[in-house]
């Protein structure tokens, strides 16, 4: 590989590490398969990931970000996006804008297709972040030496209520 380059075949796509993969009601709903492309490429600012979704599963909760941004770029199947009230069909080619805000920029990928749904994730970077989590009522809180999910003003699993 040349510092930089990456053709998209040469990405190995990973399971979650079981400490990162939902449990309970919510393994029904949520699976994933991921590829770490921006720590390969040498990128600082950004961050790369390719991710591939089973038919009828999203890889992530609803949610939005406070700090960092992110895009999303079909490459192969059939879905729909959720983005703050409306849901948008989705397939190979599109291009989604996920900007920062509250739950009015919340976002989430579902594979409705009758296929694995594969996108390249990109986001900005940021030392910390903060996300909300409109359909169960969390707010989490990422960091170097931090992690935390909250409800209320308990602090629950990031699976909870998913």
């Amino acid at each position: 590989m040349r510092l930089n380059i990456i053709n998209i075949a040469e990405i190995e796509l990973q399971p979650r590490p079981p400490q990162f993969a939902p449990t309970g009601p919510a393994a029904e709903r949520y699976e994933a398969r991921m590829g770490m492309v921006g720590t390969r490429l040498g990128a600082q600012k950004l961050g790369y990931t390719i991710t591939a979704v089973p038919h009828g599963k999203r890889a992530f909760p609803f949610h939005s970000h406070r700090a960092q941004e992110e895009m999303f770029y079909v490459i192969e199947g059939t879905g729909e996006v959720r983005i703050g009230a409306e849901r948008f069909p989705i397939r190979a080619g599109d291009i989604i804008a996920c900007p920062t805000g509250g739950p009015e920029s919340a976002h989430q990928i579902i594979n409705t297709g009758r296929s694995e749904l594969k996108y390249l994730a990109v986001s900005s970077k940021s030392p910390t972040e903060i996300c909300e989590y409109p359909d169960s009522g969390k707010i989490a809180g990422f960091g170097d030496s931090m992690r935390f999910v909250l409800r209320g003003d308990q602090q629950v699993g990031y699976w909870d209520g998913e």
